[in-house]
């Protein structure tokens, strides 16, 4: 099962089966290694469904599936179930993959040597126009890649994703600093790029980042002038986000799809107009905002399904941080902030993706199941290596979370009507 998932993530990320040369020779490849992943799953003994997360997500994809039906379309449920179908499968292996400490560290492992391949290739295309898949810039400045990356924004959004774990993995050491200094290496390479893609939304999820990294370290006051200051010095550079403010035409036209989701759920509010028929609604315009996105398409069903599946990612990182467990001695110390950093690792990966999914409408990529499911797998490795830790259950939360989207929804609201005006 382990190395069908490794197989597999190999095969989402490099994505060979989409290369133009490779496609019909490959064929179906990345399903049939899911599905036998899937099957090694079946016969295992060791099945942990109690996380919330486990019953969220399939409810979640009934929640698409019965939007369409509502909708009139009943094909739109199987097109959903054959679409989003494999996102709740890859999730439901992985996770449990992810239990072993080891196998998590692995799945992080190879989740950046893949986007390093990405990133040689982007350096390939800024520098000749065009990659060895054939494909060239974006826009004639902006690298993209094959099938799922095809959006300069996509790659940005990997990027981002895995430095988090670039860097925890160069703190392990070993082999006379050589190790440390490959894994600083590719987070340099990550770094540079997120600059090639030109991604503003992942530029501004860096500054996050490095702010939610300080907030951890510094404080709040510290990190708030650190990112105050990182983001004015990013727009001084010749980048897009340089460009960015609230007026200006793409800016203005993501707050105005954010309006325009905003009127789309109150015209249907319980099961929205439907997962994938956003741009149908808007003038071919996508959302540029994954909150909203599912908060549109799939109503207020499907929104507080999905939101209280983000969050327990969340939670599950903050209550390891927060833990204190009794260490009897120092080998217990040093285990137990190897678990810290893990967790610290994972949640700056959640925080960088969901800083630049803001921008973005990205709620339904493998990328953030895929995420998710490392997770919730160490999260479930952690609580069985210290059965202090809290466990997590959907029975205790059954109105925090139709009240966490109703408050969300508000949010949300105010942020577009603030920027509407100053606008």
């Amino acid at each position: 099962m382990f190395v069908f998932m490794l197989l597999y993530l190999l095969l989402v990320l490099i994505r060979p089966q989409d290369y133009p040369d490779w496609a019909e020779s490959l064929g179906p490849l990345l399903p049939s290694v899911l599905v036998l992943a899937f099957l090694f799953w079946l016969l295992s003994r060791n099945k942990n469904l109690a996380s919330p997360q486990y019953m969220l997500l399939p409810a979640f994809l009934l929640a698409l599936m019965a939007s369409h039906i509502f909708n009139g379309w009943l094909g739109g449920a199987l097109v959903q179930l054959s679409t989003f179908g494999p996102a709740v499968l890859a999730f439901l292996v992985l996770s449990h993959v992810a239990a072993n400490r080891e196998r998590a560290i692995w799945i992080m492992a190879v989740m950046v040597l893949c986007s390093l391949v990405l990133v040689f290739h982007g350096v390939e295309q800024s520098e000749t126009g065009i990659g060895w898949t054939g494909v060239p810039l974006s826009q004639e400045t902006r690298i993209q890649y094959v099938g799922i990356f095809n959006d300069p924004n996509d790659l940005g959004l990997l990027f981002i994703m895995v430095l988090p774990m670039a860097l925890f993995l160069s703190s392990r050491g070993g082999l006379l600093g050589l190790r440390r200094l490959f894994w600083l290496g590719a987070a340099a390479a990550l770094l540079y790029g997120i600059y090639l893609t030109s991604s503003r939304g992942a530029l501004v999820a860096l500054v996050v980042l490095v702010a939610a990294w300080v907030w951890r370290r510094r404080g709040l006051v510290t990190a708030g002038i650190l990112g105050a200051g990182l983001l004015a010095g990013m727009m001084m550079l010749p980048s897009r986000l340089a460009e960015l403010d609230a007026s200006e035409s793409s800016a203005a036209g993501r707050v105005d799809a954010w309006y325009s989701g905003l009127e789309m759920f109150l015209s249907k509010p319980i099961f929205g107009i439907g997962p994938g028929l956003f741009a149908d609604n808007n003038g071919n315009l996508t959302a540029h905002n994954s909150f909203v996105l599912v908060l549109a398409e799939t109503g207020i069903i499907g929104y507080t399904l999905w939101l209280a599946f983000v969050c327990y990612g969340f939670m599950m990182m903050l209550a390891v941080l927060r833990h204190k467990p009794e260490l009897p001695d120092a080998t217990a110390a040093a285990d137990w902030e190897v678990e810290r950093s893990l967790a610290t690792t994972l949640l700056l990966a959640q925080i960088g993706f969901f800083a630049a999914a803001f921008f973005l409408s990205r709620s339904y990529v493998i990328l953030l199941y895929l995420l998710a499911a490392l997770v919730l797998g160490y999260y479930v490795g952690a609580r069985e290596r210290y059965p202090t830790l809290p466990r997590f259950e959907l029975s205790r939360d059954l109105v925090r979370w139709p009240l966490t989207a109703v408050a969300s929804i508000v949010g949300l609201y105010v942020i577009v009507k603030i920027l509407l005006v100053t606008g």
